[in-house]
């Protein structure tokens, strides 16, 4: 079945996602790029917060901030994320350095469960999928970098997308989509059973760096339950 990443810019936003059903709550920046950051003290915080929701809590996950593909620059980036306990740590991988980057981070993997991010509309190299299976990684998802440039679909068709899925789980990966994803893109995408789908967007007044809006949280969360009803 599918489940449901809410993305949380904020400790408020992280309870109103829990209240609201998530199964993995994602804290990001959107202030700060597609996978911008929270700092490390705000990361503590939000981890101390996560911990006293006991064991009925959903999983806790965030991003190690928009990074260049050097490797050195990015390990450094995912340890200062995986030291706050954060038990899975995102970070987008872009075609140019990314091999030389997964491959550093396997130390890292051996501890902690990394999640790689590809771009859509900057091109998906599903030979990068095996190399993050062969890196230790715990999963992989599809993203955009480009949040004015159009939803996941417009940059990937369902076709494409399902291809990746079944490429990850031959692997034995854990499977993401997101993206500007939109209440319409819930039924097909569900179709193709990734283990999440991931919003922001959709879950704000005003766009991914507006007001959280706990009904159109309650929304999304109805219509995923709904295609797990159907499955």
């Amino acid at each position: 079945m599918t489940g449901f990443l809410a993305s949380v810019a904020t400790l408020d936003e992280m309870d109103a996602v829990r209240i609201g059903g998530a199964d993995i709550v994602d804290l990001k920046d959107p202030a700060k790029g597609a996978l911008g950051a929270w700092d490390s003290s705000a990361l503590e915080a939000a981890v101390a917060r996560w911990r006293g929701w006991g064991s009925e809590a959903p999983q806790l996950s965030a991003t190690i901030g928009d990074q260049p593909m050097r490797p050195g620059i990015v390990l450094a980036a995912a340890e200062r994320v995986a030291a706050t306990g954060v038990p899975l740590v995102k970070l987008g991988v872009l075609a140019d350095g990314a091999a030389a980057c997964l491959a550093a981070l396997r130390p890292l993997a051996l501890r902690t469960r990394l999640i790689a991010v590809f771009f859509a509309d900057l091109g998906v190299d599903l030979a990068l999928v095996d190399a993050a299976a062969d890196g230790g990684f715990a999963g992989v998802m599809v993203d955009t970098a480009d949040k004015a440039a159009g939803g996941l679909r417009r940059h990937m068709d369902d076709a494409a997308l399902a291809h990746f899925v079944a490429a990850a789980r031959k692997r034995n990966l854990l499977t993401g989509l997101a993206g500007s994803l939109a209440l319409a893109d819930i039924a097909p995408l569900a179709t193709l059973a990734p283990d999440y789908l991931g919003f922001r967007g959709a879950l704000c007044a005003g766009g991914r760096t507006g007001r959280f809006d706990a009904e159109a949280v309650a929304r999304v969360r109805d219509a995923l339950k709904s295609r797990r009803a159907a499955a």
